[in-house]
């Protein structure tokens, strides 16, 4: 049967892979090389060879991946009474669990909860912890392998405070028969480690194993892998050490550049073809990912036309940057090209607010993958509910949203109560807690919640005589306030809470300093016209950062924020970030361009940038910035400022021995001596 097998849809490294059946063999799959196809066909080659499909496992990621290859290799298989097993790991412990758990004293009608399930028993357990951030650290501990013992061994309060909370939240998942998300890998690998008889009846079963993306495997998953192979080493791993972007979420790069350590005479397959992007795209990602030293090394080669050098815009700051853009992607559609083929990518997920309004405003319809719209994320979503009740105290609905956010101790019986004496006495909430003290609403919600609603409310007193006196000292007496964006940057997920905090934060100063007939209300105004325009439409490009976007490809893709600070970020691991610029340069397909601005709001406040490294590593520009004075001074000219950044010079007049300069930054127009300017 094998004999009349069809190669014909593969290349000469695609066709060795797919013949190599015993012992361990890792496929290096570059970027658009085919990954997918060579596995599947793999999976039916075996199965032609005469091996018994219910012998094969293949294992994957996500539910999509899953269903893709699982179609893709029925459609290559004739029909079999059992198919091969196709799914993601934890499908795989799932369905492992319903057959072995009985070992570990449990019963096998376990239910599984999610993530919202999770804290909310953290929270029962103690009310006083941080439920999201506990839930991610125990996640992290069954991850890496660490025991309850190992987590009482942490140094520090909050350490030991988790320690405490991870015993009785395991002891309540085994006392009522739950499991999370994590032991279905974790308890098949305790089944696996403790009881060899079923170590070696389920490696006897799985004679062939099949890994994808095997550079985000996780201590964990390695660990089950090695069990999984306690009586054969018939492994097949593919996947692209270049693209190993998930180390923040507990991803080994370690399992895939050690696999000749952790296995002996294994087989090195190199997909290096590459069939999305054309040559000009692949040179420059090439260049960029060879200044990495951890990686297995490969290069890829196009299939395709030469195409286009991918082109750097370079903007003055993010308005310019945008419009740029916004110029390209109406030229494309103009031309033909469907906007479902046109992404932007960024690296921070705050960089979309300025890209969300620019669109808006120029009617071009737009859809975010992998995360909510600018104004419609919680952290902003939050302060926005202050600046309303701010300018509008009576708005019941904003403030039942923040009386309690960051937490003070008001719970939702306390706002019921609340909103129920506000309907009965036709009065805000605000206003009745404004009163003079009142026995009755004390005796109501008791002492303390009156004392810290009362507190709440002489904080938005504070803050409206604030605005109404210094609109430019607002936002930065909102923070020290309130603190909202310290409570969120204490998430697991906080620097980009935090990032888009900063953001908005900037955008409202900007918008005070745009005009000072500007005020909160026309502010507010502006924004909820924003969120109405915004309506998904069916044709519409894609915003996305650069980690959603692994798995996808776009014929034209767009990559701003390619500045020290935003991407790389900084403080990270900088081989990472590099190969995030890899993955970013090689979802294109026919055009690259990327954006780089000299300045942009940062953490608040307008700053001067550098660009980014990546764009003199891939070798699309050489040297860097510089900064000089000059003698003469005319229209179109970029220059600084000290305090209000780089603008463009609009009007130039000799006065004397300086000019007299009308400079333009972003918006706001000064009139300013060029012996307080430099020329950029």
């Amino acid at each position: 049967m094998s004999n009349n097998f069809n190669f014909s849809t593969l290349n000469d490294a695609q066709i060795e892979a797919v013949k190599h059946i015993d012992g361990p063999m890792l496929i290096l799959a570059g970027a658009g090389s085919g990954k997918t196809l060579t596995i599947t066909t793999r999976l039916a080659y075996l199965v032609s060879l005469g091996i018994c499909p219910s012998s094969i496992l293949t294992l994957t990621f996500t539910n999509k991946a899953a269903s893709q290859m699982r179609n893709r290799a029925l459609s290559l298989i004739d029909d079999v009474a059992i198919p091969p097993l196709l799914c993601t790991f934890h499908k795989f412990g799932l369905l492992f669990l319903k057959l072995h758990i009985d070992r570990l004293g449990r019963k096998n009608n376990f239910m599984i909860i999610d993530t919202d399930d999770k804290k909310r028993i953290l929270r029962s357990l103690d009310k006083d912890i941080d439920a999201r951030q506990v839930a991610t650290d125990i996640s992290k501990f069954k991850n890496s392998l660490q025991t309850i013992d190992d987590a009482k061994l942490l140094r520090g309060q909050d350490s030991a405070a988790t320690a405490v909370v991870y015993e009785q939240y395991e002891n309540y998942l085994q006392k009522n028969n739950l499991v999370d998300f994590d032991d279905l890998l974790l308890l098949p690998y305790k089944i696996l480690s403790q009881f060899d008889d079923v170590a070696i009846a389920t490696s006897e079963k799985y004679r062939y194993i099949m890994v994808d993306e095997y550079q985000d495997t996780n201590k964990l998953q390695f660990n089950l892998l090695q069990k999984l192979l306690t009586s054969h080493t018939n492994i097949c791993v593919v996947g692209d050490d270049d693209q190993s972007i998930y180390e923040w979420r507990g991803a080994t790069i370690a399992n895939i550049l050690n696999f000749d350590k952790y296995f002996k005479k294994i087989k090195v397959v190199k997909l290096q073809e590459n069939y999305r992007s054309t040559h000009q795209i692949l040179k420059y990602a090439n260049l960029l990912i060879e200044h990495n030293q951890d990686r297995l090394g490969k290069k890829l080669i196009g299939t395709k036309e030469k195409g286009d050098k991918p082109k750097v815009y370079e903007s003055i700051d993010e308005r310019l940057e945008t419009q740029k853009i916004i110029r390209d992607i109406n030229t494309l559609v103009a031309s033909g090209e469907n906007p479902n083929d046109i992404a932007i990518l960024y690296r921070v997920n705050a960089l979309s607010r300025q890209l969300e309004d620019g669109l808006t405003k120029a009617g071009i319809a737009y859809k975010l993958i992998g995360g909510k719209r600018f104004y419609e994320r919680m952290e902003i979503k939050d302060i926005v509910a202050y600046f309303r009740t701010i300018v509008q105290p009576t708005d019941n609905f904003s403030f039942k949203r923040i009386a309690n956010t960051p937490k003070r101790g008001i719970g939702k019986a306390t706002i019921d109560k609340l909103d129920t004496m506000s309907k009965q006495t036709n009065r805000s909430i605000f206003e009745l807690l404004d009163d003079e003290q009142n026995e009755d609403m004390i005796a109501l919600i008791g002492k303390k919640n009156y004392r810290t609603l009362k507190l709440f409310v002489a904080s938005i007193l504070e803050l409206q005589e604030i605005l109404a006196n210094s609109k430019m000292t607002f936002v930065d007496a909102f923070e020290d306030i309130f603190e909202i964006r310290k409570s969120y940057k204490a998430m697991p997920d906080g620097q980009d809470r935090a990032a888009n905090i900063d953001e908005f934060y900037a955008l409202t100063r900007d918008y005070f300093l745009e005009d000072s007939s500007h005020d909160m209300e026309s502010f507010l105004n502006k924004i909820s016209l924003s969120v109405e325009k915004g309506e998904l439409n069916d044709d519409a490009i894609s915003l996305l950062s650069i980690h959603s976007s692994k798995g996808l490809e776009y014929e034209h893709i767009f990559v701003v924020g390619l500045e020290e600070g935003f991407f790389p970020l900084p403080n990270t691991d900088i081989q990472e970030e590099r190969r995030l610029g890899y993955v970013a340069f090689t979802r294109a397909k026919t055009t690259l361009t990327l954006s780089f601005v000299h300045n942009r709001f940062y953490k608040g406040r307008r700053a001067i940038l550098n660009k980014s490294r990546f764009l003199s590593e891939s070798g699309l520009i050489q040297g860097g910035l510089t900064i000089q004075r000059s003698k003469s001074f005319k229209k179109g000219d970029a220059v600084k400022h000290e305090v209000f950044g780089l603008g463009i010079i609009e009007i130039a007049k000799l006065v004397g021995k300086s000019y007299k300069l009308k400079i333009n930054f972003g918006g706001v127009k000064r009139e300013i001596l060029s012996d307080f300017i430099k020329l950029v």
